[in-house]
């Protein structure tokens, strides 16, 4: 159910940010002095002589409706991961130990040696220290 909604809200999300787009770009510039660069005299014979109020209210509405659409789908992604819940034909994330398996040795074949110790850090001398002379 998740993932159904987090589409249909990823869709609204992308069409709501193409006409917030559109909007913006058919405001008129504060130096424009009459004529915006979408038509000017259309928009006004559209919406009348206030279209700026109306493109700043349409532009104002849409910008929330962008934030929120934006925040319902970070929180639909969260829930899933947290649930866990994935999309049918997904597998789940199974987590492996990393600690290597020992090797059994063939039947009739005996044990492998122990590979020698490497010194110990703790007693070898400082670095640049001489190294004790040989009598």
């Amino acid at each position: 159910m998740i993932p159904v909604l987090i589409g249909i809200c990823t869709a609204v999300l992308i069409l709501v940010a193409l006409v917030l787009a559109a909007v913006v770009l058919a405001q008129r510039a504060s130096s424009d002095a009459g004529m915006s660069a979408m038509g000017g005299g259309m928009m006004e014979s559209t919406f009348g002589p206030d279209t700026s109020n109306v493109l700043s209210r349409l532009t104002i509405r849409l910008t929330v409706a962008f934030f929120v659409l934006s925040f319902l789908v970070y929180l639909g992604y969260t829930y899933q991961r947290v649930h866990g819940t994935a999309p049918r034909g997904l597998l789940p994330n199974i987590p492996v130990s990393t600690a290597p398996a020992a090797p059994t040795p063939a039947p009739g074949q005996p044990a492998a040696a122990p590979a020698p110790a490497a010194p110990d850090a703790a007693n070898r001398p400082p670095a640049g220290t001489p190294a004790p002379a040989k009598p």
